[in-house]
């Protein structure tokens, strides 16, 4: 065996590297990390690629196969599960049996394992990734090299996350080579929740593949079972309330609400987060490359939404919807914001902005108001939808449905006019993000949509109908409403046409529908089905 020396001086709680088995598919800051091993007299042992890294660098560093006597085979499946290997990490230093039985064998101690594991995610989630590839990036040798060492952390430092190496290299260099026992736990922790998600990760995708043969038919139905391993991203102030305590935990995929980059302002609270995404849905519903599209979001219900040639036309006209509610609201938007939609946006106080881009202009007016919350986001593709209830968990898909105007039925005497059909269109996508029972009265005007009145939440769907008036700031004579589920009873029909709509869309389905259309044809209202509904109840 190599001989080490040492620390002159080292605590019960102290370990020190002497030598450390490198294997990582990421390589980002492998060699900077590899150098300050190196500068402690660490013997560097590695494998295929990472050698190749870490000798092109011109680092020292012995072949697995020169360590274990055995060569890497069956295409690199077997190279790091050997005796010699796990031997190395898995015996305690403090176990005279254990140390008389590596020393009987030649086996040399590993006192810290480098390991990433092979992106069997990213390759099982590439269009026509064919069956035989997602099962080859199934990392075995990995894996049982994390558990080896983490099981072992009283001696043996594993390092899974390419963000631990500057501070590991720190205290390295702080404790002449050595590392402490609450690292060493705090690393193990990790590496089990590495190898967790790990397995986790591979057993969802596997559990939707059809068959096993050919391209990964990988089916889309609920999942047999429910698989939550997202890691801790930040402990938040507090909840829905300050008694309550929080956190956010991201995917990892950097998109979405919760994968999105705070450019300036305080800290996102639960209830920004919260408000933060009901908008960015919203806005979503509208095509960016046709319309600038901007919602007005209080407690996850907007209060404003409208489509505009511009960001600046957009959000003026949201504003105008509701400008009393609109008051310490959240903002989002579609399109990146401009510095002219900024100089107007900054004359209102609002909690956050979210918007896939700003440019310089915008990030330079947003700068004077320092706790306005500025998010950038890339959008997710989001799948399914998880609420906790009491003793479990409710899934289902995300509600994605999308109606043309080629979908709608025509059930009136009148037919609706071809603005009124756009505006029940507008209508009926911000319908969608208002808590049942819902009504969304609507125009469209100069080639875009606008609410006009929001009624959001209530127990009936006339006092939903009501509710919307009430709040409406614009005319409503002329307008469209839509209606999130159907009218059980001619009389939330009557309140909208009452109020001024004089078309509706709603999904049609109730006992009582004949009854509603005969109150359309009496009262001249131009009603149209989806045939679909869009509860939201939380």
């Amino acid at each position: 065996m190599t001989s080490h020396s040492a620390p002159s001086t080292v605590s019960v709680d102290l370990r020190p590297i002497r030598r450390a088995l490198l294997s990582v598919t990421d390589k980002t800051g492998l060699v900077e990390f590899a150098q300050a091993l190196a500068r402690h007299g660490v013997d560097l042992v590695s494998t295929g690629g990472t050698a190749k890294a870490l000798r092109d660098a011109g680092l020292a560093v012995k072949d697995i196969s020169e360590l274990t006597g055995f060569p890497e085979m069956l295409d690199g499946r077997v190279k790091t599960l050997h005796p010699k290997v796990h031997g190395g990490i898995l015996h305690m230093r403090g176990n005279p049996e254990h140390v008389a039985a590596v020393e009987s064998h030649g086996i040399e101690p590993i006192d810290m394992i480098v390991v990433n594991l092979y992106a069997f995610e990213k390759t099982a989630q590439k269009p026509g990734v064919a069956f035989a590839d997602v099962i080859e990036n199934i990392d075995i040798g990995g894996p049982s090299m994390v558990r080896s060492a983490a099981k072992n952390f009283e001696d043996v430092a594993i390092v899974t996350a390419t963000a631990d190496y500057g501070a590991l290299a720190e205290e390295l260099e702080a404790n002449q080579g050595s590392l402490t026992r609450a690292t060493r736990w705090r690393l193990a922790r990790q590496a089990f929740a590495v190898t967790a998600a790990y397995d986790a990760g591979i057993a969802t995708a596997l559990e939707s593949v059809e068959a096993p043969s050919g391209p990964a038919a990988f089916t889309d139905g609920l999942p047999q079972t429910l698989r939550i391993i997202d890691p801790l991203a930040q402990t938040l102030r507090y909840g829905e309330n300050p008694h309550q305590r929080a956190a956010l935990y991201v995917d990892g995929s950097g998109k979405g609400v919760a994968g999105a980059q705070q450019l300036q302002g305080k800290e996102l609270s639960y209830n920004n987060l919260v408000d933060l995404d009901a908008c960015w849905e919203l806005v979503s519903e509208f095509d960016a490359s046709a319309d600038a599209a901007v919602a007005i979001i209080k407690h996850t219900n907007p209060c404003g939404a409208s489509t505009g040639a511009t960001v600046l036309e957009a959000y003026k006209r949201a504003l105008e919807s509701d400008p009393i509610s609109a008051f310490g609201g959240i903002i989002g938007v579609n399109r990146e914001v401009d510095g002219e939609a900024a100089e107007e946006i900054a004359k209102l106080f609002v909690e956050a902005i979210v918007a896939p881009a700003f440019t310089k202009e915008a990030l330079e007016r947003f700068a004077t108001k320092k706790n306005l919350r500025l998010v950038k986001i890339t959008p997710a593709d989001t799948k399914r939808v998880i609420k906790q209830v009491s003793g479990g968990f409710l899934v289902q898909d995300a509600d994605r449905l999308r109606v043309t105007e080629a979908e709608l039925k025509t059930v009136t005497d009148r037919k609706p006019t071809q603005e009124e059909l756009r505006s029940l269109l507008f209508a009926w996508r911000v319908c969608k993000h208002v808590k049942s029972n819902a009504i969304v009265y609507a125009r469209y005007s100069d080639g875009h949509g606008q609410t006009v009145g929001i009624g959001a939440g209530q127990t009936s769907r006339v006092d939903a109908a009501k509710f919307g008036a009430m709040k409406a700031v614009l005319p409503l004579q002329g307008t469209v409403a839509a209606s999130d589920a159907f009218f059980p009873f001619p009389d939330g029909l009557e309140t909208v046409a009452t109020a001024g709509a004089t078309a509706v869309i709603q999904p049609g389905g109730s006992v009582k529908d004949a009854d509603v259309i005969a109150a359309a044809n009496r009262l001249g209202v131009a009603m149209v089905f989806t045939g679909y509904r869009h509860f939201r109840h939380g």
